[in-house]
């Protein structure tokens, strides 16, 4: 009688995650928003790290930071990466969601003084994360 048990939880855990996927498909960007998202990529690492880094950061905030930097390092994902367009906009879902409580925890003065790239870049970023406008 046990294995019933066992097979309702594994039926609900692949349940939670098909739906899961589907909720990442619908929210999936366009081709364009991720070749931007790609092209900002060492960036935004650098960002998140320094934000990390940063002692003036509320510590929630970089506690979700460094499990953000855990989790973008680690081989294991919500979705693989094969899979075709999902497989990275898990990531990219993932890291804009953190960015975006960041914004909400340390304000948006907090990623403009450690945004390492152009201003264009972070208005970029602005924009693919639904952050604030850059002043």
């Amino acid at each position: 009688m046990w294995w019933h048990a066992l097979v309702g939880v594994v039926v609900a855990l692949l349940l939670a995650w098909l739906v899961l996927i589907v909720v990442l498909w619908r929210l999936r960007p366009d081709g364009s928003v991720l070749g931007e998202a790609v092209r900002l990529l060492p960036d935004t690492l650098r960002l998140i790290h320094r934000l990390a880094a940063d002692r003036t950061v509320p510590k929630g905030a970089r506690v979700r930071l460094w499990l953000l930097l855990a989790y973008l390092a680690s081989p294991i994902d919500l979705v693989p990466d094969f899979l075709p367009v999902v497989g990275y906009a898990d990531d990219a879902i993932i890291t804009a969601a953190v960015l975006r409580s960041v914004v909400r925890a340390a304000g948006p003065e907090a990623i403009r003084s450690h945004w390492p790239g152009t201003a264009d870049g972070l208005a970029a970023l602005s924009r693919i994360a639904g952050l604030a406008r850059p002043e």
